[in-house]
Protein backbone atom coordinates (compact mmCIF):
# COMPACT_ATOMS: atom_id res chain seq x y z
CA UNK A 1 0.00 0.00 0.00
CA UNK A 2 1.29 3.29 -1.47
CA UNK A 3 1.51 6.20 1.48
CA UNK A 4 0.65 9.66 0.12
CA UNK A 5 3.26 11.87 1.78
CA UNK A 6 2.61 14.62 3.85
CA UNK A 7 1.84 18.00 2.02
CA UNK A 8 4.60 20.50 2.33
CA UNK A 9 4.33 23.88 4.25
CA UNK A 10 3.77 27.00 1.74
CA UNK A 11 7.23 28.21 1.66
CA UNK A 12 7.28 32.22 1.52
CA UNK A 13 10.29 33.72 -0.08
CA UNK A 14 11.14 37.65 0.29
CA UNK A 15 13.07 38.96 -2.69
CA UNK A 16 15.18 41.65 -1.96
CA UNK A 17 13.89 45.15 -2.56
CA UNK A 18 16.74 46.76 -5.11
CA UNK A 19 16.27 50.29 -5.57
CA UNK A 20 17.42 49.53 -9.47
CA UNK A 21 14.71 47.15 -9.53
CA UNK A 22 11.74 49.30 -8.17
CA UNK A 23 12.89 52.05 -10.28
CA UNK A 24 13.00 49.42 -13.46
CA UNK A 25 9.32 48.68 -12.58
CA UNK A 26 8.34 52.44 -12.20
CA UNK A 27 9.32 52.71 -15.46
CA UNK A 28 7.58 49.94 -16.65
CA UNK A 29 4.20 51.14 -15.23
CA UNK A 30 4.45 54.91 -16.80
CA UNK A 31 5.50 53.07 -20.30
CA UNK A 32 2.56 51.26 -19.59
CA UNK A 33 0.25 54.03 -18.50
CA UNK A 34 1.26 55.95 -21.47
CA UNK A 35 0.22 53.13 -24.07
CA UNK A 36 -3.07 52.72 -22.66
CA UNK A 37 -3.80 56.34 -22.88
CA UNK A 38 -2.40 55.96 -26.73
CA UNK A 39 -4.53 53.52 -27.33
CA UNK A 40 -7.97 55.18 -25.99
CA UNK A 41 -7.19 58.16 -28.49
CA UNK A 42 -6.78 55.42 -30.97
CA UNK A 43 -9.95 53.95 -30.65
CA UNK A 44 -11.50 56.99 -30.56
CA UNK A 45 -10.21 57.92 -33.92
CA UNK A 46 -11.20 54.52 -35.21
CA UNK A 47 -14.47 54.89 -33.96
CA UNK A 48 -14.89 58.69 -35.56
CA UNK A 49 -13.05 57.14 -38.53
CA UNK A 50 -16.32 54.89 -38.87
CA UNK A 51 -18.84 56.99 -37.93
CA UNK A 52 -17.85 59.13 -40.94
CA UNK A 53 -15.81 57.33 -43.32
CA UNK A 54 -17.00 54.37 -45.66
CA UNK A 55 -17.78 51.07 -44.08
CA UNK A 56 -15.33 49.35 -45.97
CA UNK A 57 -13.00 50.13 -42.47
CA UNK A 58 -14.90 48.67 -39.92
CA UNK A 59 -12.98 44.82 -41.31
CA UNK A 60 -9.86 46.47 -40.48
CA UNK A 61 -11.17 48.31 -37.58
CA UNK A 62 -11.91 44.88 -35.92
CA UNK A 63 -8.81 43.17 -36.92
CA UNK A 64 -7.27 46.03 -35.25
CA UNK A 65 -8.84 45.77 -31.86
CA UNK A 66 -8.84 42.32 -31.96
CA UNK A 67 -5.57 42.02 -32.72
CA UNK A 68 -4.52 44.23 -29.79
CA UNK A 69 -6.93 43.27 -27.54
CA UNK A 70 -5.82 39.50 -27.49
CA UNK A 71 -1.97 40.28 -27.62
CA UNK A 72 -2.23 42.51 -24.19
CA UNK A 73 -4.67 39.14 -22.87
CA UNK A 74 -1.85 36.95 -23.51
CA UNK A 75 0.66 39.21 -21.85
CA UNK A 76 -1.49 39.64 -18.50
CA UNK A 77 -2.66 36.29 -18.19
CA UNK A 78 1.27 34.53 -18.49
CA UNK A 79 2.38 33.07 -15.94
CA UNK A 80 -0.20 33.54 -13.26
CA UNK A 81 -2.04 31.24 -11.61
CA UNK A 82 -5.60 30.13 -12.39
CA UNK A 83 -8.17 31.09 -10.51
CA UNK A 84 -11.18 33.57 -9.57
CA UNK A 85 -8.53 36.51 -9.54
CA UNK A 86 -7.55 36.15 -13.15
CA UNK A 87 -10.83 35.83 -14.30
CA UNK A 88 -11.84 39.21 -12.82
CA UNK A 89 -8.98 40.62 -14.18
CA UNK A 90 -9.56 39.30 -17.79
CA UNK A 91 -12.73 40.59 -18.30
CA UNK A 92 -11.98 43.67 -17.16
CA UNK A 93 -9.13 43.77 -19.55
CA UNK A 94 -11.60 42.78 -22.45
CA UNK A 95 -14.18 45.57 -21.42
CA UNK A 96 -12.14 48.38 -23.62
CA UNK A 97 -11.99 46.21 -26.86
CA UNK A 98 -15.59 44.50 -26.16
CA UNK A 99 -16.83 48.11 -26.36
CA UNK A 100 -15.04 49.43 -29.14
CA UNK A 101 -16.25 46.01 -31.02
CA UNK A 102 -20.06 46.64 -30.30
CA UNK A 103 -19.40 50.40 -31.41
CA UNK A 104 -18.07 49.55 -34.86
CA UNK A 105 -20.52 46.98 -35.56
CA UNK A 106 -23.39 49.42 -34.66
CA UNK A 107 -21.82 52.05 -37.11
CA UNK A 108 -21.57 49.12 -39.88
CA UNK A 109 -25.04 48.29 -39.58
CA UNK A 110 -26.84 51.82 -39.55
CA UNK A 111 -26.69 53.45 -42.71
CA UNK A 112 -24.49 57.27 -42.49
CA UNK A 113 -23.60 59.08 -39.27
CA UNK A 114 -26.42 58.82 -36.26
CA UNK A 115 -27.01 61.07 -33.19
CA UNK A 116 -26.87 57.11 -31.16
CA UNK A 117 -23.55 56.17 -32.43
CA UNK A 118 -22.17 59.33 -31.97
CA UNK A 119 -23.48 59.55 -28.22
CA UNK A 120 -22.21 56.04 -28.22
CA UNK A 121 -18.53 56.75 -28.92
CA UNK A 122 -18.78 59.64 -26.02
CA UNK A 123 -19.57 57.03 -23.42
CA UNK A 124 -17.26 54.78 -24.51
CA UNK A 125 -14.21 57.47 -24.49
CA UNK A 126 -15.33 59.30 -21.58
CA UNK A 127 -15.82 55.52 -19.51
CA UNK A 128 -12.48 54.56 -20.63
CA UNK A 129 -10.12 57.51 -20.03
CA UNK A 130 -11.74 57.79 -16.62
CA UNK A 131 -12.30 54.51 -15.25
CA UNK A 132 -9.10 52.33 -17.45
CA UNK A 133 -10.48 49.10 -16.74
CA UNK A 134 -7.39 47.63 -18.24
CA UNK A 135 -4.86 49.51 -16.25
CA UNK A 136 -7.41 48.75 -13.23
CA UNK A 137 -6.94 44.25 -14.68
CA UNK A 138 -3.03 44.90 -14.50
CA UNK A 139 -2.88 46.15 -11.20
CA UNK A 140 -5.14 43.22 -9.44
CA UNK A 141 -2.61 40.79 -10.97
CA UNK A 142 0.52 43.01 -10.63
CA UNK A 143 0.90 45.18 -7.50
CA UNK A 144 1.94 48.49 -8.45
CA UNK A 145 5.27 49.36 -7.63
CA UNK A 146 6.24 50.93 -5.03
CA UNK A 147 6.30 55.05 -5.35
CA UNK A 148 9.99 56.48 -4.49
CA UNK A 149 11.23 56.66 -1.42
CA UNK A 150 11.36 60.00 0.25
CA UNK A 151 14.28 61.08 2.49
CA UNK A 152 13.26 62.59 5.39
CA UNK A 153 15.56 65.38 5.80
CA UNK A 154 15.95 66.42 9.67
CA UNK A 155 14.71 70.51 9.96
CA UNK A 156 17.43 72.59 12.69
CA UNK A 157 15.49 73.60 14.92
CA UNK A 158 15.32 77.41 16.31
CA UNK A 159 17.77 76.93 19.45
CA UNK A 160 18.26 80.83 20.54
CA UNK A 161 15.60 82.58 21.91
CA UNK A 162 17.01 85.85 21.29
CA UNK A 163 15.19 88.37 19.85
CA UNK A 164 17.13 89.08 17.07
CA UNK A 165 16.51 85.20 16.37
CA UNK A 166 13.22 85.50 16.49
CA UNK A 167 13.15 88.64 14.53
CA UNK A 168 14.94 86.72 11.80
CA UNK A 169 12.47 84.07 11.58
CA UNK A 170 9.42 86.29 11.54
CA UNK A 171 10.76 88.95 8.79
CA UNK A 172 13.11 87.62 6.79
CA UNK A 173 13.24 83.62 6.67
CA UNK A 174 10.25 83.63 5.68
CA UNK A 175 8.70 82.60 1.84
CA UNK A 176 9.65 85.77 -0.39
CA UNK A 177 11.97 87.24 2.34
CA UNK A 178 15.65 88.18 2.48
CA UNK A 179 16.81 84.63 3.36
CA UNK A 180 13.88 82.06 3.08
CA UNK A 181 14.75 78.61 4.68
CA UNK A 182 17.18 80.23 6.96
CA UNK A 183 17.93 80.21 10.88
CA UNK A 184 20.10 82.83 13.37
CA UNK A 185 21.71 81.68 16.03
CA UNK A 186 25.20 82.26 18.16
CA UNK A 187 24.41 85.80 18.25
CA UNK A 188 26.68 88.00 20.17
CA UNK A 189 27.07 91.51 21.20
CA UNK A 190 30.20 93.00 19.56
CA UNK A 191 30.00 96.73 20.32
CA UNK A 192 27.39 99.33 21.26
CA UNK A 193 26.05 99.21 18.00
CA UNK A 194 27.55 95.79 16.64
CA UNK A 195 26.64 92.06 16.64
CA UNK A 196 27.81 89.20 15.19
CA UNK A 197 25.58 85.78 14.32
CA UNK A 198 25.58 82.52 12.31
CA UNK A 199 23.20 82.37 9.60
CA UNK A 200 22.42 78.46 9.42
CA UNK A 201 19.92 76.92 6.36
CA UNK A 202 17.35 74.53 8.03
CA UNK A 203 17.67 72.09 6.03
CA UNK A 204 21.45 71.00 6.78
CA UNK A 205 21.90 69.57 3.14
CA UNK A 206 21.16 72.83 1.60
CA UNK A 207 23.04 75.59 1.22
CA UNK A 208 22.17 79.28 2.76
CA UNK A 209 20.62 81.40 -0.31
CA UNK A 210 22.12 84.51 -1.72
CA UNK A 211 21.27 87.22 0.62
CA UNK A 212 20.94 90.25 -0.27
CA UNK A 213 22.70 93.33 1.35
CA UNK A 214 20.14 95.89 0.23
CA UNK A 215 17.07 94.23 1.42
CA UNK A 216 18.61 93.60 4.98
CA UNK A 217 19.70 97.15 4.88
CA UNK A 218 16.25 98.07 4.30
CA UNK A 219 14.77 95.69 6.94
CA UNK A 220 17.46 96.93 9.62
CA UNK A 221 17.71 100.33 8.87
CA UNK A 222 21.32 99.88 8.63
CA UNK A 223 23.92 101.76 6.10
CA UNK A 224 24.67 98.79 3.50
CA UNK A 225 28.44 98.74 4.57
CA UNK A 226 28.14 97.99 7.74
CA UNK A 227 26.30 94.81 6.55
CA UNK A 228 28.64 91.72 6.13
CA UNK A 229 27.89 87.90 5.46
CA UNK A 230 31.19 85.56 4.32
CA UNK A 231 31.57 81.92 4.87
CA UNK A 232 32.39 80.56 8.44
CA UNK A 233 36.20 79.10 8.49
CA UNK A 234 36.72 75.64 8.11
CA UNK A 235 32.64 74.81 7.76
CA UNK A 236 30.45 74.06 4.84
CA UNK A 237 27.51 76.53 2.46
CA UNK A 238 25.40 75.57 5.55
CA UNK A 239 26.77 78.63 7.36
CA UNK A 240 27.19 81.81 7.16
CA UNK A 241 29.23 84.76 9.45
CA UNK A 242 27.01 87.77 9.82
CA UNK A 243 28.50 91.10 10.84
CA UNK A 244 26.39 94.32 11.38
CA UNK A 245 27.26 97.84 12.35
CA UNK A 246 30.15 99.26 12.73
CA UNK A 247 33.64 97.19 12.85
CA UNK A 248 35.16 97.19 16.55
CA UNK A 249 38.65 96.60 15.43
CA UNK A 250 41.73 96.96 17.98
CA UNK A 251 44.41 99.22 16.85
CA UNK A 252 46.96 96.13 17.69
CA UNK A 253 45.18 93.65 14.73
CA UNK A 254 47.00 95.51 12.05
CA UNK A 255 46.14 92.83 9.39
CA UNK A 256 42.01 93.51 10.05
CA UNK A 257 42.38 96.95 10.62
CA UNK A 258 43.51 97.26 6.90
CA UNK A 259 41.22 94.65 5.51
CA UNK A 260 38.45 96.76 7.47
CA UNK A 261 38.94 100.71 7.58
CA UNK A 262 42.00 101.27 5.15
CA UNK A 263 41.79 99.11 2.21
CA UNK A 264 37.89 99.76 1.04
CA UNK A 265 37.86 103.65 1.48
CA UNK A 266 42.25 104.36 1.14
CA UNK A 267 43.64 101.58 -1.24
CA UNK A 268 41.00 99.17 -2.17
CA UNK A 269 41.97 96.33 -3.30
CA UNK A 270 45.31 95.87 -1.51
CA UNK A 271 46.31 93.55 1.38
CA UNK A 272 48.61 93.78 4.10
CA UNK A 273 51.24 90.99 3.10
CA UNK A 274 53.51 91.19 6.57
CA UNK A 275 54.29 94.16 9.63
CA UNK A 276 57.60 94.81 10.53
CA UNK A 277 58.29 96.47 13.66
CA UNK A 278 61.52 97.63 15.08
CA UNK A 279 62.55 97.81 18.90
CA UNK A 280 63.13 102.12 19.73
CA UNK A 281 66.23 102.09 22.57
CA UNK A 282 64.53 103.42 25.32
CA UNK A 283 65.42 107.16 26.25
CA UNK A 284 68.16 107.87 28.96
CA UNK A 285 67.66 110.57 31.21
CA UNK A 286 69.96 113.77 31.77
CA UNK A 287 70.15 115.00 35.18
CA UNK A 288 70.46 118.92 34.44
CA UNK A 289 73.89 119.21 36.51
CA UNK A 290 75.49 116.79 33.55
CA UNK A 291 75.01 114.10 35.46
CA UNK A 292 73.20 111.06 33.77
Amino acid sequence: MTRTPPALPPLEVELPDWPAVQRARRRVDAVRSGTGRVATVAGVALGGSGLLADQATTGLGLAVVATTTAAGLVTLRAWRPAGHQRATASVLYLMPGTGLTGLLLMERLITGPHWSEALALTVWATATWALRPARMARRMLCPPPAPAPTVEVALAEEVDEHPAARWWAERVAVDGGAAPGTLLGDIEQTGEKSMRAVIRSADPTQPVPDISTKRLSALMDVPEDEIDIRGVSGRGAGLRQLSIGPDEIAIDDPVTYWEKKIAPKAMPGTRLAGVRTRQLPSPQLVDPNGEQ
